[in-house]
């Protein structure tokens, strides 16, 4: 079957640009775009929902804690009516630019610290899922299998999609191992893409202990700030051609 090839993009701010946006939108079927609380500007956001509309990428927002400063990788305690109405606002913000753009927001996917907290916590997880009710249009939620988020977003009615990561190491319990910890981050090619390749056939990822855990994704991701991601996304592809795997957008 096919898979869905995701990054998170538009991570810049300002005068200050991260990750290979332009390429990496030839290279990927759904972006995660950020919406201003952990990276992001308005002139950003438009460029990249019009560089997504112009290729057929559907666009997700990632919404984060409001850290720009950590972009969005410190935990934080929001309190959960203040998380709530923060998801709420960067749902509106990316649309707004969608809508310029001619398409729409299809999908919402947490980043950094505020997606691995919804991965255990149920509070934060909930005021994510109030945010996305709120906002109406059933939009899917992608997240990891067995978190909290996803959990609760399909007891509120929501449809949800499970991804997993290219070039991330995994713990036994299913979640990512801390950026914090060595070798957390993969970065040699072959083996994230090995990684992917098995994912879309098997359905499986090894964790650190070895043992295989059963993820079965619709989509995979791929860190656009993780050094090469633009040559990663590009053995990616080759590899998956060769194992006879299309890339298409999940939605």
């Amino acid at each position: 079957m096919p898979i869905d090839l995701n990054a998170d993009l538009g991570e810049g701010f300002g005068r200050w640009a991260l990750g290979a946006d332009e390429a990496l939108l030839d290279l990927i079927s759904s972006a995660n775009v950020a919406c201003g609380f952990h990276a992001g500007d308005p002139s950003i956001l438009r460029k990249v929902c019009e560089g997504a509309a112009a290729r057929g990428v559907r666009v997700g927002a990632q919404v984060s804690y409001r850290d720009l400063a950590g972009f969005g990788r410190r935990a934080m305690d929001v309190p959960s009516d203040e998380l709530r109405d923060e998801v709420l606002y960067q749902l509106g913000a990316l649309d707004g630019f969608c809508r310029v753009a001619g398409i729409a927001v299809a999908y919402v996917k947490p980043h950094g610290a505020l997606y691995n907290r919804c991965f255990v916590d149920e509070v934060q997880a909930a005021a994510v899922v109030e945010a996305i009710v709120d906002y109406g249009g059933g939009l899917t939620v992608l997240g990891q299998p067995g978190s909290a988020l996803l959990r609760m977003a399909a007891e509120a009615g929501l449809p949800t999609a499970f991804e997993a990561f290219a070039d991330r190491a995994y713990e036994s319990s299913g979640a990512l191992v801390p950026r914090s910890v060595e070798g957390s981050v993969i970065h040699d090619r072959d083996r994230v893409a090995d990684r992917v390749v098995g994912l879309a056939t098997t359905g499986e990822i090894e964790a650190v202990d070895g043992t295989m855990l059963a993820v079965d994704p619709r989509s995979v991701c791929l860190h656009s700030d993780t050094p090469g991601a633009v040559e990663l996304a590009i053995e990616i592809r080759r590899r998956l051609a060769e194992a006879d795997v299309a890339v298409e957008p999940f939605l």
